[in-house]
């Protein structure tokens, strides 16, 4: 028995029993995208052709017209200035009949707008925008597919610089798939990283986020008066129904406005206009009401009105904040709660021209160290403008010694004085106080000044701010008068 199964050991092995071939099968017709392969997204790419003076950084109004009147078939949309339009539109395919109902769709909206445009799906918005920009109807529902679709399209079509579209077409790239094929880490060096990252979301490999287009509204209403009114105070009452509407409307967006217009219509004459401008974000129907009831205390009006209309400015977004527990001026209570008040109060009555604030400038030259603005905070002081032929409190100079003093009041423009024995005189003799005080700037702007600053004392015992000229001829100013 041993024997025997040793002897079957060095046996040659059994053939192996292939299995019969299958019978030759014609290609079938490509069949729908399994919902495993679906895409987790899919992009609406929409490019229109707008004029060239249109075209530019910026959104031409055409662009947002259209993209307002296509938020009724998605909510997620984006714009791409400044002719690119992207939707995603995975969610509404249902709702319009699958992705020839949503082209058609947006093929309608378009011509409504009068533009004429190129539609392209794809799982990525770069991909669904760059083939729309190339001209291209694409329409990829399998990410699997996508760079197969997307490698015969041009380079031009990313609109990347031109100079680096010419480098490439010379080493003979000039389409996506060309681009594709190169070396990921010599491509990043020779071409940038910022191109890779742009093929990476184009392709699906990284993310693509996009920021949300979102149309601002604007309150607007109108009440039709069952009888004329010239009386303000019915007039402020018949309002009294809009301001609330208002209310309701910034309260449910968490919002204020700052500007607020009212216009009281007439029988034969032009409407009547009065505007509100705040300092700080509102949405109480009460304070509106009562600072509107000041303007409208100062209009005269041509006709008895017969319909009055309120119309808001954007809405801006406020912080909301509790009130403290002590009182202005009361165990140090603070009033910058109040200054808003007050500001709007000033407005209403005397107009909104008549109220200015000041800003601080980062200047060395006391004249230009300071500027008028708006009362309310001004983020940007590079806006203001300096106000000339009036008095004004000049701000402290950026980089001062500690002991510079600077006077409250500054002259429009400096005062000559005269001279005796080299020293200034201004209704009599004046006696320095102080060492001189050298501010010698501007040289980058053509106003250049090169000035000793000194306090001196008058002979009726005021404090003023004079300078001498560093440069010939030397000669002696009054600049600001202390308080």
């Amino acid at each position: 028995m041993r024997a025997r199964r040793s002897a079957d050991l060095f046996a040659p092995p059994l053939p192996k029993r292939t299995p019969p071939a299958a019978p030759l099968k014609t290609l079938a017709p490509p069949q729908p995208v399994s919902p495993a392969a679906a895409p987790a997204e899919l992009w609406l790419g929409v490019q229109v052709m707008i004029g060239a003076k249109q075209a530019g950084p910026d959104s031409p109004p055409e662009l947002g017209r259209l993209a307002t009147l296509a938020q009724r078939l998605t909510p997620r949309l984006s714009l791409a200035p400044p002719d690119g339009l992207l939707l995603e539109v995975k969610g509404s395919l249902h709702l319009f009949g699958g992705v020839d109902g949503i082209r058609r769709e947006m093929a309608l909206e378009c011509a409504r707008c009068g533009l004429r445009g190129t539609l392209a799906l794809a799982p990525t918005p770069l991909a669904a925008l760059t083939a729309a920009r190339a001209g291209r109807s694409l329409l990829v529902l399998d990410p699997a597919q996508l760079i197969g679709q997307l490698s015969p399209l041009p380079l031009a079509a990313l609109r990347w610089p031109q100079k680096l579209l010419e480098r490439l077409a010379f080493i003979g790239v000039r389409t996506i798939g060309q681009a594709l094929r190169l070396p990921r880490a010599g491509f990043a060096q020779r071409f940038g990283a910022a191109q890779l990252g742009e093929l990476d979301r184009l392709t699906g490999r990284v993310s693509d986020p996009r920021e949300r287009f979102e149309v601002r509204t604007r309150f607007r209403r109108r009440r039709e008066l069952s009888c004329e009114l010239d009386n303000h105070g019915a007039l402020l009452e018949a309002l009294g129904p809009l301001l609330t509407a208002l209310e309701q409307f910034l309260e449910s967006r968490q919002c204020g406005v700052l500007e607020l217009e009212c216009r009281l219509w007439h029988r034969g004459r032009p409407p009547s206009r009065c505007a509100l401008r705040l300092a700080a974000p509102l949405a109480d129907a009460r304070r509106l009401a009562g600072l509107l009831g000041e303007r409208l205390g100062t209009l005269a009006l041509p006709e008895p009105v017969r319909a009055c209309e309120l119309r808001s400015g954007l809405p801006v977004p406020r912080v909301l904040s509790s009130a403290g527990l002590w009182q202005p001026g009361e165990h140090g209570g603070l009033s910058e709660a109040h200054s808003p008040h007050l500001i709007e109060r000033l407005r209403a009555r005397l107009g909104s021209e008549a109220v200015k604030g000041l800003a601080v400038l980062k200047d060395h030259r006391p004249e230009a160290a300071w500027c008028v603005r708006e009362p309310e905070a001004c983020s940007e002081v590079s806006h203001c403008r300096p106000l000339e032929g009036e008095l004004a409190p000049p701000a402290s100079r950026p980089g001062a010694p500690r002991d510079a003093t600077r006077p409250l009041w500054l002259l429009p423009l400096p005062r000559r004085l005269t001279e005796r024995d080299g020293l200034p005189r201004y209704r009599g003799g004046l006696r320095l106080l102080s060492e001189p005080e050298r501010i010698e700037t501007g040289w980058w702007d053509g106003a250049e000044v090169a000035r000793d600053y000194y306090i001196a004392l008058d002979i009726h015992g005021r404090r003023l701010w004079l300078f001498r000229e560093r440069h010939p001829p030397h000669r002696w100013f009054l600049h600001g008068v202390f308080g």
